[in-house]
Parts: structure tokens; C-alpha cells; sequence
């Protein structure tokens, strides 16, 4: 029975994240990000020094998440039993944002393929930080379709590596940090010494999530093109975590994505990902359907590994 604690922990936090989606108040996540708020504008004083910069963003790093990573571990020690399998699946649970995703790409999607840009636009704004009102209807659906699969790496399958790698320290300190590298992690004259220490954490804990996840993405979708977009496309990016999911998924949807787009300070210049067909309203919802089918084959393949080391009387 012990063998199989991670599969049901992976379930029926995925259950429960179906049937309540995320929080609506108390978020866990949303008063973590007001502290850290709080704290760069207490710690970041000198953004144009780069040593004293660097040092701030460590030392705010720390005082944010040693806290809550000592309490995660405290619970893990603490539990056993039913109580600890509770613990992971709530915890899991507030990590993994399967259908906040789903909601939001339905909600960009529904609009766009009945015509209606201008709410298209908004709710696209939600979940991306380009000027959305400069999009057009194929803009509008490839920012939907990247945030889809990015997301689907960060907030769905690295969520479920770290709870099963390190439990609930783990998928507590992925989430934390990669929280502190949506925060802080720009390359602007702000943020980008002291948001280094974030963003250099979140790629080494991304890493192998995101490749297990391109490769997962392009498992059950062209698998080609995904390679060979993986392959070629992959490495023009300027994320090394993102370039791997982004070029694969949109490999495996055959659908073309990156390229210039428009940003609050001006055009940014992108690589084309993917391949020739143009992004619309149905991508969107074969980015969705991709990420979900990768969480089932997830589980089946968890549910498949436990099962053959418990035929093999492998015990914990």
C-alpha cells in the first residue's frame, strides 16, 4: 500500500484541483507574493550596483522562503499516515493549476472563435504580459496557445516531479521560487541584479521538469516535428527551460507560435517555434487537450512503475 501513496497523492490532489479549482480568497500563494512585494521594495534600495543588488536578491530569497520551507518540513516529519497523505494532497493541490489553466485558455478561446477580438484581448491580457491590445486574432491566439504550454510545464508537471521527487518540501519550494521568478526575474534596470538569484534557482529546479514535459508534449503529438523543433528551435530561445516546451509543443500542435511581439516597452524580437500552420482558436484548445492527455499519461506511467515494483516485492 505504501508503494502506491504517490499515485493517490498525485490523484486525488488533481481531483480536488478539478472540482474547486484554486483558491478564491486565503490563497497561500497570493499572500506569499504581497510579502515578497514587501520585501523588494524594502531590500532592493540600490538596483544600479550590481554586488549590493545581487546580495539584496539572495538575502530576500532567503528571509522569504527558509520560513516556509521549514515549515513544509516540519509538517513532513511531523505526519505519517493518513495525516501526511492529507498534508501532500493539499499541498499539492495549491501548487498545481491544471484548471486555472483550462478556464483561462477557454476563456480567450471562446470569444476569439466567435469573433469577439476586444474580449479576446482581454482576457488574453490576464495570463500574458504583452500589449494586448496590439494583438491580432492570430496573435491573440498564440499568446493564449505559449501560455498554455509554458504554463502547463511550471504550474502542472513540475508541480507533480517535485511532489514526487522531495514531497511537500518540494513542491512548496518549486512553487516559491518559481513565484519569485515571475516577480522578480525581468531584465530590466530594477530587477536585473537583484532578481538573479530567482531566476538562476528557478531554471536548476525547471530543468529536468521542463524537458520530461517537451518530451511528454511531443510523445503525444507530431513527434517529428516536435523533434525536430526541439532540436533546432529550442536553443534560439532566450529561456533555457522554456525553449525546450515551447518549441516541442508547438511542434507537436503543428502550429506556428514565437516571432516579434509587442511588449509595454516596445516590439520584442522572438524565433519563430514550431511549425507552418497559424495560430487561432483551435490551437488553444489543442494546447489544453495536450496538457491534460500528458497528465494522464503521467499518471498511468506512475501507476504502471508502482505496479511493477510492487509484482517485484519492492518495499519502501
Amino acid at each position: 500500500m505504501v508503494l502506491f501513496v504517490p499515485f493517490i497523492v498525485c490523484t486525488l490532489a488533481l481531483m480536488v484541483d478539478h472540482a474547486l479549482g484554486e483558491p478564491r480568497r486565503l490563497h497561500p500563494l497570493v499572500g506569499f507574493g504581497r510579502l515578497a512585494i514587501a520585501v523588494e521594495k524594502r531590500l532592493n534600495t540600490s538596483p544600479e550596483r550590481p554586488l549590493p543588488s545581487l546580495l539584496a536578491g539572495g538575502a530576500a530569497l532567503l528571509l522569504l522562503m527558509v520560513p516556509v520551507l521549514a515549515l513544509a518540513v516540519w509538517v513532513t516529519v511531523a505526519l505519517e499516515g493518513p495525516g501526511l497523505i492529507a498534508a501532500q494532497v493539499v499541498a499539492l493541490w495549491l501548487a498545481v493549476s491544471l484548471r486555472g489553466l483550462t478556464e483561462h485558455g477557454r476563456a480567450v478561446a471562446e470569444p476569439l472563435q466567435a469573433g469577439e477580438l476586444e474580449a479576446a484581448r482581454a482576457q488574453v491580457s490576464r495570463i500574458v504580459s504583452r500589449q494586448a491590445s496590439a494583438l491580432d486574432e492570430q496573435g491573440v491566439a498564440a499568446a493564449a496557445t505559449e501560455s498554455i504550454l509554458e504554463n502547463g510545464a511550471d504550474a502542472v508537471f513540475a508541480s507533480l516531479f517535485w511532489v514526487l521527487v522531495a514531497g511537500i518540501p518540494g513542491v512548496v519550494l518549486h512553487r516559491m521560487v518559481n513565484t519569485l521568478d515571475a516577480m522578480w526575474g525581468y531584465r530590466s534596470p530594477r530587477f536585473l541584479y537583484f532578481g538573479r538569484a530567482a531566476a538562476r534557482l528557478d531554471d536548476v529546479m525547471g530543468w529536468l521538469p521542463a524537458r520530461l514535459t517537451a518530451l511528454t508534449y511531443s510523445l503525444l503529438g507530431n513527434q517529428k516535428l516536435a523533434a525536430r523543433c526541439w532540436r533546432h528551435q529550442a536553443p534560439r530561445w532566450d529561456s533555457p527551460n522554456a525553449g525546450p516546451v515551447m518549441a516541442a509543443g508547438a511542434g507537436a500542435l503543428n502550429v506556428r507560435l514565437g516571432g516579434p511581439s509587442p511588449y509595454p516597452g516596445g516590439i520584442k524580437p522572438r524565433p519563430l517555434l514550431g511549425g507552418t500552420r497559424v495560430a487561432d482558436a483551435a490551437s488553444i484548445g489543442a494546447a489544453i487537450r495536450l496538457v491534460l492527455r500528458g497528465v494522464w499519461l503521467w499518471l498511468g506511467v506512475l501507476l504502471a512503475v508502482t505496479a511493477l515494483l510492487a509484482a517485484m516485492g519492492y518495499h519502501q
